[in-house]
């Protein structure tokens, strides 16, 4: 394209001369001004010399992209003020693609492209142009910028870059609900011309789907989308640019769109009504039986709760969801007996779980469904009258005595007989046996109480008809006591008696034990054999249970009873201390201090009665003193004893002993002593020292009363 020097309209304005009328003070000049001569003419006048402005006038220069033409496209002209015309000024460019890409006539100023240039790869090219004097190489005008724009041609179709795509939407949603935006891109200029600008439309998916072309959001279209009738679409959508005109470039995408679901529909029992068949041997709590509910929705929606409305299947039944197979599970709730109820009807409930209100105008989201239940007769093992038996017997009966009697009968429809038999391998079975038919037991030999009080046996009952099915009871036989056993002398022992006895005295303390039953034994009475002559020095006292044998009392002198008080012989500490109740054995064991080897013999012991006691003591003025004991070391012996014992409790208790000392010119005055001693005194004298004294002296009165000389 030529460049017009004098158009002031031309678009592609080079370097032109400067017009003041055309460009004024809009456009860039770069000009020398000249300074101004007078001449003074011959006439007076004044001559002004003007110098002629060389400067350059620069604008952007402009060239099409994709150009295809044979020749190279024009792009403009550079042209100085400076240039007469005669060839004397050449023109030089540099920059960005010169001498590649744009080259210049020297001469003329003209530029030309030599290539197709595309504006998406660069969309403008900055070079700079210098004219000089071909001659001198002087420059005629400062080096100046320019920049040429690749002016942009709609070689470009709108692109989905990310394509196709995946939306979803609910079904049943309203129209216009929004479901996806679509954005396609144009590689051209969008400030120049149409080449970018892109409109939408759809191509495929009406009349479901809609698109706003402008901003590519797409919509629903059609009111009331069933997912059940329909859940995918492939929605088809075209860019078009050039505003969509007639020569526009256009791309397209698709949006593949899946309708959602939502719970709008209700469970559907595929029939009303249902059988089943249960034996009557089903297990409680087990499954019998399953019912399904169809619902066309899904996941939550497609939930359902079963339930049994009816109270007659209520009670027996029960029913459950798999949450796998959303089947109703029906299981046993109490047993089922053939013979008391043969059929059962069960109305069966599906409700969805998760409701949603807008669909509420459909009505309700449940179904029913009837289920009868027909109970199938299962032959029975025989069933005891009662869950256990106890029965009992005298000791010592005859072989054969009746014992007592088990039940059982078939509990089906046609009363099988029964027989019975016992566990041939339990102990009781050889003491007893049983009537087959009658279910009677009997001994089959004698019993002894004293030996096994109990007997525990199991019977079992079978039909006759199906022998393999068994029942099985216990019976607990108890051994009623007879009295069947003498009495027997606790202790044969030897008594021993010393010549120095004083009469009165206990010598030995005589039991009996019966090995019956307490009702019909303990109960004693005690004499000497008749049959035996009678010993005048020992008598016998019945306390219908224990027998004490005493020595012929015999008096002697009182002697005074002389305590000095500075010979103390006991000290009594009193500590505010609580025993430890009737569980305290040791506290107060008297007899350790008195005879401490004794005390430990009997302490290790006690297990063994002593084969004899004697009941005697060194006669008066024997010189027979008690072993010398080291009290302090048995007290502590005692102590580690105590220490190491981890049964008792863990604290401290108050151990006393009575012991009194040796030496004593006056003997021992305590009662507990009285049973060893060899006073032979009058206890009457007791009174004298006083009320203390008093209940002592007559118990010992009472002691002489029962004494026969």
């Amino acid at each position: 394209m030529r460049i017009s020097t004098t158009s002031c309209l031309c678009p592609f304005l080079v370097c032109l001369c400067f017009i003041q009328r055309c460009y004024g003070a809009s456009h860039h000049v770069s000009a020398k001004v000249p300074s101004k001569n007078q001449t003074k003419l011959a006439n007076g006048e004044t001559e002004v010399h003007h110098r002629p402005k060389r400067g350059w006038i620069w604008n952007q220069f402009f060239v099409l992209e994709e150009h295809m033409g044979p020749d190279a496209q024009y792009v403009g002209k550079l042209h100085s003020n400076s240039d007469k015309g005669d060839g004397s000024v050449r023109y030089i460019l540099s920059g960005e693609g010169a001498g590649s890409i744009f080259i210049i006539d020297e001469v003329t100023g003209d530029i030309h492209a030599t290539k197709s240039l595309d504006r998406e790869r660069k969309a403008h090219y900055v070079l700079h142009a210098q004219a000089l004097d071909r001659h001198t190489e002087e420059a005629l005008e400062p080096k100046s910028e320019f920049i040429i724009k690749v002016q942009d041609i709609n070689d470009n179709a709108p692109k989905f870059p990310d394509g196709p795509f995946v939306a979803l939407v609910p079904e049943m949603s309203e129209v216009g609900t929004s479901v996806f935006q679509v954005t396609a891109t144009d590689a051209d200029d969008p400030t120049y011309g149409n080449s970018a600008r892109i409109v939408y439309s759809i191509l495929q998916g009406q009349p479901y789907f809609s698109v706003d072309p402008k901003t590519g959001i797409i919509r629903t279209a059609l009111a009331n989308m069933d997912r059940e009738a329909r859940e995918h679409y492939a929605v088809v959508i075209q860019a078009k640019d050039m505003a969509g005109q007639v020569g526009g470039l256009s791309g397209s995408t698709t949006i593949n769109i899946t309708l959602t679901d939502v719970n709008d529909n209700p469970p559907k029992f595929p029939q009303k009504n249902y059988q089943l068949y249960v034996p009557e041997s089903a297990q409680v709590g087990k499954p019998v039986g399953k019912i399904k509910a169809n619902d066309e929705d899904l996941g939550i929606n497609a939930e359902i709760k079963y339930s049994i409305i009816n109270s007659e299947g209520a009670n027996t039944f029960s029913i459950a969801t798999d949450r796998d197979t959303r089947e109703g599970i029906i299981s046993l709730k109490k047993p089922l007996n053939y013979e008391r109820k043969k059929t059962y009807t069960l109305h069966i409930e599906g409700v969805n779980v998760h409701m949603d209100p807008r669909f509420s105008y459909l009505g309700s989201f449940k179904d029913t469904a009837t289920l009868k239940i027909t109970v199938g007769d299962v032959d029975e093992s025989p069933v005891f009258s009662m869950d256990y038996y106890i029965m009992d017997v005298y000791e010592n009966a005859q072989v054969g005595t009746q014992v007592g009697a088990v039940t059982a009968r078939d509990p089906d429809s046609r009363n099988s007989p029964v027989r019975y038999f016992m566990d041939s391998q339990e102990e009781g079975v050889r003491y007893f046996n049983i009537d087959e038919d009658s279910g009677v037991i009997r001994t089959t030999q004698p019993l002894d109480r004293e030996d096994m009080p109990w007997h525990n046996i199991t019977v079992m009952a079978s039909e006759v008809d199906n022998p393999g099915l068994l029942s099985h009871v216990p019976v607990t036989v108890q051994v009623l006591d007879v009295n069947d056993n003498p009495p027997e002398i606790a202790t044969d022992e030897e008594v021993i008696v010393c010549e120095s006895a004083r009469p009165g005295q206990v010598i030995q303390t005589v039991t009996a034990v019966d090995k019956d039953d307490f009702a019909n034994g303990q109960r004693f009475s005690f004499a000497l054999p008749s049959q035996l002559p009678v010993n005048p020095n020992f008598t016998l006292k019945d306390n219908e249970a224990i027998v004490v044998l005493f020595i012929t009392l015999r008096r002697s002198k009182k002697e005074p009873l002389i305590i000095s008080e500075e010979d103390i012989r006991e000290n009594v500490v009193t500590y505010d201390d609580e025993g430890g109740g009737e569980e305290d054995t040791e506290a107060f064991d008297i007899i350790a201090l008195r005879n401490p080897a004794a005390a430990e013999e009997l302490k290790f012991r006690r297990d063994v009665r002593p084969e004899a006691r004697q009941h005697c003591a060194p006669p008066r003025g024997s010189s027979a003193e008690p072993d010398e004991v080291d009290v302090h070391e048995f007290i502590k012996q005692r102590l580690v004893e105590a220490d190491m014992n981890t049964s008792v409790p863990p604290y401290d208790s108050l151990q006393t002993y009575a012991y009194e000392g040796q030496g004593s010119p006056t003997g021992s005055i305590s009662s507990l002593d009285s049973p060893g001693t060899h006073s032979e005194q009058d206890y009457n004298y007791l009174d004298d020292w006083g009320p203390e004294f008093q209940k002592l002296a007559q118990l010992y009165g009472e002691a002489d009363s029962d004494v026969t000389t």
